[in-house]
């Protein structure tokens, strides 16, 4: 343990992940996981416990109706594990047993967090593990009232808590069989209402979330929560309205809804496609100017520190402000009144660049090894890669060689290309020099 706390944050975090997805695999292989009593193939529980700790929600097999409630709980235990981060997890119950954490510890937590100081560390760890729970508590209680409704109360409870942690760590598993997702609650208000609530606050991430609750005002935030919350507010609104515009008329999704059930499944579409992966309307009959509208909220995803992937809110708007100030000849990018460096756009572009060659090489591999059509192989790609878990239904169908792109896929788009770059690259000496400038045609 002590040479794994020893090594670089990036191959730390690597490293922590592989270890939870090989043992929740092997536990999904076990006979009590699934109903039929004899386990899953391996390849099928890696890719089952990929999904899950990497908070995708891509299924190879029928949540529902494969797995017993034991395989279920397993599957939301790494649902959680990942969600939080499993160093945030584990520290937590150490500060809680008493254990001292020492400082090469705070400094993996200030990367597994995405803080820019490891000041505060521990406090930051109990305010995400408590908000969590807190959080999680009240959706599973609205969620299990509802299906209550329908169901024996002990399902209906275990329904609720799986359906609002996967939510909530906007993982997008759901139990109701048949990959169905939840197409039987499209006009339910309720259920879209706490569903969609419980994805937005854990897309927005709890660095943002705990700047809320200690500034209360907007002028009073830091540039990352403001930029954040303005560019989350103006993605949700514009992919409603561009959803709803797009499918109103399409007799397999919107057309056969009344006005507000129309205006809430769009806006559910949008919310879900920013990494939540639950679906309330058939994304496989979505018009092909949809799924390429879906496609970029997916792709953007959620915000830094949250339980989404992508290449994060922040990364996209600062990528705009960047061509906005080399448009107006500005040195740096600004706004609210303040500067933004240029080594953090530096590392924005490639970000941008590592994800967008991740997504290309996983599309271009999955057309190779599968039968299917290009736009849904590149739709899998993105998905995979921003842990969203939507699907154009050709998930359960997947080759040996396409369930391991799409495995690796998802795996380097949680801890993100450029951590896994970093992890493998060795790093020389600091330059005691610099080369001479030289002018370079570009555009």
């Amino acid at each position: 343990m002590h040479d794994l706390l020893r090594m670089n944050p990036q191959r730390f975090f690597i490293a922590g992940f592989v270890i939870i997805i090989v043992v929740g695999a092997i536990l999904l292989t076990m006979p009590f996981a699934t109903v039929n009593g004899n386990g899953l193939p391996f390849i099928d529980a890696l890719f089952t416990a990929t999904s899950a700790v990497c908070v995708t929600g891509l299924v190879v097999v029928d949540t529902g109706t494969t797995f017993t409630p034991w395989g279920q709980a397993v599957i939301m235990l790494l649902i959680k594990v990942g969600g939080m981060g499993f160093l945030t997890f584990g520290t937590f119950f150490a500060v809680i047993m008493g254990k001292r954490i020492y400082f090469r510890e705070r400094l993996l937590l200030q990367e597994a967090i995405n803080q820019q100081s490891p000041a505060g560390i521990i406090r930051m760890v109990r305010y995400v593990f408590v908000t969590t729970l807190l959080v999680e508590f009240v959706g599973a209680a609205l969620l299990t009232a509802r299906f209550a409704q329908e169901m024996e109360f002990p399902r209906a409870a275990f329904f609720g808590v799986f359906h609002s942690v996967s939510a909530f760590n906007n993982a997008g598993f759901d139990l109701f069989g048949n990959y169905a997702s939840l197409t039987g609650y499209t006009a339910d208000l309720f259920v879209n209402a706490v569903i969609a609530g419980l994805l937005v606050i854990g897309g927005l991430g709890f660095v943002v979330t705990l700047d809320l609750f200690n500034q209360r005002r907007f002028s009073s935030l830091s540039l990352n929560s403001k930029i954040t919350l303005v560019a989350a507010a103006v993605l949700l609104i514009s992919g409603t309205v561009l959803v709803f515009l797009l499918e109103q008329g399409n007799p397999a999704t919107l057309g056969p809804l009344d006005s507000f059930t129309r205006v809430q499944a769009a806006f559910f579409q949008s919310a879900t496609a920013r990494t939540a992966g639950f679906n309330t309307i058939d994304t496989a009959s979505l018009l092909n100017p949809t799924l390429l509208v879906v496609m970029v909220l997916m792709f953007i995803g959620a915000s830094s520190g949250s339980t989404g992937g992508g290449i994060k809110v922040t990364t996209f708007f600062l990528l705009l402000l960047t061509v906005r100030s080399i448009v107006k000849g500005q040195e740096n990018p600004h706004l609210f009144s303040r500067r933004v460096s240029s080594q953090i756009v530096g590392k924005a572009m490639a970000i941008f660049s590592a994800s967008l060659f991740l997504v290309l090489t996983s599309a271009f591999l999955l057309t190779l090894f599968e039968e299917a059509e290009f736009l849904p192989c590149l739709f899998e790609a993105i998905s995979a890669f921003a842990t969203v878990g939507l699907s154009m239904g050709i998930t359960p169908d997947l080759s040996l060689p396409g369930k391991i792109v799409v495995i690796m896929t998802m795996f380097f788009g949680r801890l993100g290309p450029l951590t896994i770059a970093m992890a493998l690259a060795t790093r020389g000496p600091k330059e005691q020099f610099r080369y001479p400038e030289e002018k370079l045609l570009v555009g």
